[in-house]
């Protein structure tokens, strides 16, 4: 009897995980989340020998650090893009938005002599903090433009920001060809401030965004909004919200999220690439959202689901390095997540 019990108990068990992994989009990508860093624990240990426990944590605990590091730029523009994708929309534009904004503030804090505010006899503190604000507006003001786009001009968010993509990183390559910039080391510290002698600042950055990403989602009215839209954009407006205004709210607040990015990038690095900066980050941003669990239909999502995805898809690209995965071949393997995601997400739903 007490076999038989325990056996049913066991079946219960499962039966409730299996319900959890379908229902729960959150339970399901944790798990999984869970499972790819047991393997990168597995395949940072088999690549490399160690003499000691504690060398081996330390080697792990680097290694999560530089992994964190490296994507806290994803990761914060991701966090705009569950906002955009929940709502129905999408933006193709962040990339070309990054680099944009990357060298709008490296112009304008540039120590030699064609810097915009070192010309206007600006410099020191001030000048860094008149150029955060202003950089930060420009992403906003560039997001906002895209949602100007869907919601006045009734164009398709896909064409809106595929064209918003050329456009911005065209002429941002035209105007910096002949440019040559130096940030002041003042500048460079807000990615670059060590604590405890490891650079956080980015990881902390991207943390607390987070947090604060949450409390809108959850909390607001705006977030509240957002969902609406999504679910059932039609009967949304006939409830009386002004769509309109919410939609413009969702891209200029991706926009200011992907200004955060480029801050924190040329602060870290110093310079930018503006051939190749942010080249990618749509799909890199798209593929976190959508292994998170936020649905392409739009009206389901989380912020939690989202910072997951973002560590799925960075621990998969540090495991595809550990095993000595052809690099050209990373793009192909996030597609695969992509197409598999939302392959889960219809059968779901069905």
């Amino acid at each position: 009897m007490d076999k038989v019990e325990k056996k049913s108990g066991a079946m219960g068990v499962l039966l409730r995980l299996r319900d959890l992994w379908r229902s729960n989009p959150l339970f399901s990508t944790g798990i999984a989340l869970i499972v790819m860093v047991i393997v990168q624990t597995v395949a940072l240990s088999m690549n490399t020998s160690f003499s000691s426990m504690g060398e081996w944590f330390q080697n792990w605990l680097q290694n999560w650090i530089s992994l964190l590091r490296g994507n806290a730029g994803i990761g914060i523009i991701a966090l705009g893009m569950t906002f955009v994708i929940i709502s129905g929309g999408i933006d193709l534009s962040v990339g070309s938005v990054y680099v944009t904004v990357g060298a709008f503030i490296m112009v304008l804090l540039n120590t030699g002599e064609s810097g915009w505010l070192a010309g206007m006899g600006l410099g020191g503190v001030p000048a860094i903090l008149l150029g955060l604000v202003l950089a930060l507006a420009l992403g906003s003001l560039l997001g906002e433009g895209n949602g100007l786009l869907i919601s006045y001009g009734r164009m398709p968010p896909f064409i809106a920001t595929l064209g918003s993509m050329q456009i911005l990183r065209s002429v941002t390559q035209y105007f910096m060809k002949t440019q040559k910039t130096e940030l002041p080391e003042a500048y460079k510290s807000i990615a670059r401030l060590s604590i405890g002698g490891q650079q956080l600042m980015p990881i902390i950055y991207w943390a607390v965004l987070a947090a604060a990403m949450y409390i809108i989602s959850k909390k607001t009215t705006f977030g509240r909004y957002v969902f609406a839209i999504g679910s059932n954009e039609r009967t949304t407006r006939l409830s009386g919200v002004n769509v309109r205004k919410v939609k413009r709210r969702v891209y200029a607040l991706t926009g200011f999220l992907v200004g955060v990015a480029a801050i924190i990038q040329t602060s870290r690095i110093g310079s930018m690439d503006y051939a190749s900066a942010g080249s990618g980050f749509e799909m890199d941003a798209i593929a976190s959202v959508i292994v998170g669990g936020t649905s392409m239909s739009g009206g389901r999502g989380s912020v939690v689901g989202t910072v997951f995805g973002t560590l799925i898809v960075a621990v998969m690209n540090n495991l595809l390095n550990l095993i000595g995965v052809d690099p050209y071949l990373s793009a192909a393997f996030k597609g695969a997540i992509i197409i598999g995601a939302v392959l889960l997400q219809r059968k779901e739903k069905n």
